[in-house]
Formats: structure tokens, sequence, C-alpha cells
């Protein structure tokens, strides 16, 4: 593509009639003015707060509930409000906001709680019991009340295992003149049942659980979003109606409708079409969900890719494959490119966690006098792994490789 093209590109939006008016609304770390059938939650966890305008500390929250479901808007909506309140005040509150996975480590996480309370940490290079202290001198020296919130906990659980999160729950015993409380959001279930009884019962000494928005629901949320994202007129009749429904049935997901109603908008754009319609929603939802796939399997670590591959390889032969086949293809993997496999546990729960992000689809099947035993199988399209493993240069060379297990069974 020549200089002269993509500057007609470029021209072609800057002087045509866009249909946004401010499409950042549409984005997930937009906080609104108001959140539609979330103000039971709100007045909740504002009540667990309110505590800390007077100085005191207030109770351990732990939010969870299914990705979608409000949990990270309503906590930056009411931190939001209460900085606000405690500035008019004078009451000493400090909030921070750190996303677990975005953070990738523990050392990073405690970078982001010293920098809240002023605290300059090396980008690398301290040992983290050395962080750790600077961040709990730090408090001890600012005084006042330090709420800290860790969304997406249940990454740096999984990761790290929960001793960061233990010394968290307990540094208040080794404090003066500040107190920490914490809020930990999770969008896994099941993360509760990983945390150690005496962590468990110190975070969690209030809880919040959100539900799944419904259709209705959803389409109040994007009615207000839409008046504030798109210009008056531009949006044909059906099209919220449709991506509250879509989003609805993928267990009532308010980011995935605020995704199809933006891409939606953003594909009607590069068309020069005046409305965005219906067909543009379709289009969208495939677009959304190629995209998260591939975002999904390349974040993916090693051995979890090497895993997704061993069920690639025996999908192409038979329609599921039970957990010891696995097992033994990722074994043979691990070898051709050098690695130390895993244990067979280890990657039964590799296979558990991409069943839960909707890669895998693994079934506990009856065997008849033989017993039960779990059969998995890929959630998403072959071609999709390939074409990823393909551009990865680790692992290209794997998705064309047939296990000699396979070759030679017993």
């Amino acid at each position: 593509m020549n200089m002269s093209t993509l500057d007609e590109v470029f021209d072609r939006f800057l002087n045509g009639n866009t249909i946004f008016r401010n499409r950042e609304v549409l984005r997930h770390d937009y906080v609104p003015e108001k959140l539609p059938h979330r103000e039971t939650e709100i007045k909740h966890l504002g009540s667990i707060v309110a505590p800390t305008l007077k100085g005191y500390r207030c109770s351990n929250v732990f939010i969870y509930g299914k990705t979608g479901t409000g949990k990270t808007a309503v906590v930056r909506y009411v931190l939001k409000h209460l900085v606000r309140r405690a500035r008019e005040l004078g009451a000493p509150v400090y909030t921070c906001y750190v996303n677990c996975r975005l953070a990738g480590t523990e050392y990073r996480i405690l970078t982001n709680l010293c920098e809240s309370i002023g605290v300059k940490v090396p980008f690398t290079g301290l040992a983290q019991g050395e962080v750790f202290k600077r961040f709990r001198n730090g408090l001890e020296s600012e005084g006042g009340l330090l709420l800290a919130v860790l969304d997406e906990v249940d990454v740096l659980v999984k990761t790290y295992g929960d001793a960061l999160l233990y010394e968290l729950t307990r540094i208040n015993g080794e404090l003066e003149r500040s107190k920490v409380s914490l809020v930990g959001i999770s969008n896994d279930l099941r993360f509760k049942d990983m945390l150690d009884p005496r962590v468990l019962s110190s975070l969690s000494e209030e809880e919040l659980v959100f539900r799944p928005y419904n259709a209705a629901e959803l389409r109040d949320i994007l009615e207000e979003r839409a008046k504030l994202a798109f210009r008056e007129g531009v949006l044909a009749e059906g099209v919220i109606s449709l991506c509250a429904a879509l989003a609805a049935a993928e267990h009532g997901d308010a980011r995935r409708s605020l995704d199809l109603l933006r891409v939606a908008g953003e594909l009607a754009e590069r068309e020069g079409a005046q409305r965005v319609e219906e067909r543009h929603v379709r289009e969208a939802e495939k677009r959304i969900e190629r995209d998260r796939i591939e975002e999904a399997v390349r974040n993916l670590p090693l051995h979890s890719k090497l895993v997704l591959c061993s069920v690639y390889l025996l999908n192409k032969r038979v329609s599921s494959a039970a957990t010891g086949d696995i097992y033994n293809v990722y074994c043979e993997l691990c070898n051709q490119i050098g690695v130390e496999p895993l244990t067979q546990r280890r990657v039964s729960g590799l296979i558990s966690e991409q069943d839960m992000l909707g890669l895998l689809n693994s079934q506990v099947v009856s065997m008849g006098r033989y017993g039960r035993t779990k059969k998995t199988r890929l959630a998403i399209p072959k071609s999709a792994v390939k074409a990823i493993f393909s551009e990865d240069d680790q692992l290209e060379g794997l998705v064309a490789y047939t296990p000699k297990c396979l070759l030679n069974p017993k």
C-alpha cells in the first residue's frame, strides 16, 4: 500500500461524518455516572467502606461473579465517590486499584501498592521482602487508611499461591498509625476453594455475589451508553436489542454487549454507512469471537499451549480423548521441544482451567462396567488452533507432528 492510498483512508475518516459522538464510553474501563441494575450492590459496598470516612478500618470484602456482571465497575464507582467525599472531609483515605492479571507478578502488585502511598520502588532489582517492607514502612509513615482493590485476584493465587494475600490480610497487626482493608474481585466462582482457610476467613469478612444481567437489563445498560456514544438516529431499530440478546445468551456479560455495539459501530463507520444495522452486529459477533479465541490462546503459558496442542492432535483422529491419552501426547511434545513435562495431576488441572476458559470441553462419561472417565475435546475450531500455533516460533512444528503413541497404540 503506497502513502497516497493510506492518506485516502485517513482523509476519508477525518472528513467523513462519523456516527460516533464518543466511542470511549463503550470501553470496559469507562465508569459511567449511573450504573443501572446495580444500585443494591453499590449501596451494600458503600455501607461497608463508609467507616473509613471516620477513620475506622472497614471489613475486607470478597466479590465474585462471572465476567461482565459489573463487579469492577461498581467497585471503581464506589471508590471514586469515596475519595471525593474523603477529600471534602479531609479524611486520610487512600485507594489503590490493581488488576492482578495486568500486573503479572507479585513484585508489580506490591509496586502498585507502594506507588499509591507515594513510595517509589524500582521497576525491578529488589527482593520481594524488601518491597513489602518499604510498603509497610510507607504506610506507617503516611498514616491513614488504604483501601486496596485486587481485581482478578484468582490469577495471582493460581500463579503464585496465596502467600502475598496472606501477608496483606495480616499486615494490620504490624501497623499502629495506619490500616489496610482489602477488596478482592474474582471471576472464578471456585476461587475460594484454592485459599488457605486462614486467608479465606480474613479476606471474606464480607462477601458480595454479582448475578449475571438478563436481556432486559443489558438493553437498559446499552441504551444509557448509546445516548453518549452515538449521534442521534444512527442506530437502526433492533440493534440494541440484538446486542443485549446475544450477550444474555452468553451468561449476561455486559462487557460483551458493549463490545458488540462498539465494534458494530466501527464496522458501519469503516464502510461509510450512515446507520448501524443488525447485519453489522452479526459481523461484529464473528469478529469478536475470533479475536477472543486468538487472545486467549496466545496468552496461555507454554505448558498450557502444549496441552491444547495435544488435544488438537488427538481430535484429528478421535472426537474426544481421555486424560491419560492427552498426557501421553503432551509428554511427547515436551520431548520434541526440550522441556521437562509436568505431572499428570498438574496437566489434569490445566485441562480443567482451559475448560473454564472455553477452549476445551471436558465431560465425565460412563464406561459401563469399566467405571467413569473424563473425555476432552476442543471447544474452538481446529483451524483456529492450527493458525495461531503456526505463527508461534516454538510450536509451529508441533501442529503437523504425529505422536508415536498414536502410531503404535498399545
